[in-house]
């Protein structure tokens, strides 16, 4: 892995137009807050991209110029282009991390990496959630404490209709009685995905500093690792060792 780990922050960018709710909290977009923490660590170089930008901002240079990306989206996840999903997954089985935030459960990126509906339920009344951190010897969980607390949150529940995580980090408990799978790690190809459930819109969890911790801690644990195998098809003529008759 390099020293730096670069880091291509993904918005949909839609509600921070449209939504005065969500343009007081983030005026410089969800996607401008969770770069700005990111980039005050000096292992991290965070830059932006957008739906409406050409090629949603995911140009070839800045994907092969990217070792991990956060994803988030929602209202908007039918207008990305088909062929520009396509390069992302591309990329994380090549190696590139990719971490999935909240309502991108429902994205082309992630439904594509799971191979399932990623459906869940959901209720929207502002209640608390506390995430239990289920894995404390894990690399995201790092700093974390017991548990993160948010006073008020969007309720996601389950059954959330994924595959079985390979480890899990986090599940979260809410005030309406729901628990939920809030922390889920995956590995695709030589890629490593995270989907993480908090961050919705309206409410500020972008700035929780527990969570801005979460997501850096999952930025570096996804960052790739320098292996020297390539994920590649090669045909090998010669064996390594004699083949009897």
């Amino acid at each position: 892995m390099a020293d730096v780990i670069r880091v291509t922050v993904w918005n949909e960018g839609r509600h921070e137009q449209h939504m005065e709710a969500c343009k007081q909290i983030y005026p410089e977009g969800m996607h401008g807050t969770i770069a700005g923490f990111l980039n005050a660590e000096p292992d991290i170089e965070a830059r932006t991209a957008t739906l409406d930008e050409p090629d949603h901002g995911l140009s070839d240079d800045v994907l092969d110029s990217t070792d991990v990306m956060t994803w988030w989206g929602h209202a908007a996840h039918h207008e990305v282009r088909d062929d520009i999903v396509e390069k992302v997954h591309q990329r994380v089985l090549n190696g590139m991390g990719i971490i999935c935030l909240h309502s991108a459960h429902f994205s082309k990126i992630f439904r594509r990496l799971m191979g399932t509906t990623c459906g869940l339920k959901w209720r929207e009344v502002a209640e608390k959630e506390r995430l239990w951190v289920v894995a404390p010897g894990h690399p995201v969980a790092r700093g974390v404490g017991e548990y993160v607390e948010l006073p008020h949150t969007e309720m996601y529940g389950e059954l959330f209709d994924v595959p079985q995580p390979d480890e899990l980090v986090f599940i979260s408990w809410f005030q309406g009685g729901e628990v939920f799978r809030s922390g889920c790690c995956y590995y695709r190809g030589a890629g490593k995905v995270f989907y993480f459930r908090p961050g919705h819109e309206t409410f500020p969890i972008f700035k929780d500093p527990a969570i801005q911790r979460v997501i850096t801690n999952a930025v570096r644990w996804a960052a790739p690792v320098e292996t020297g195998v390539k994920p590649v098809v090669v045909h090998v003529q010669e064996p390594m060792e004699e083949i009897a008759d």
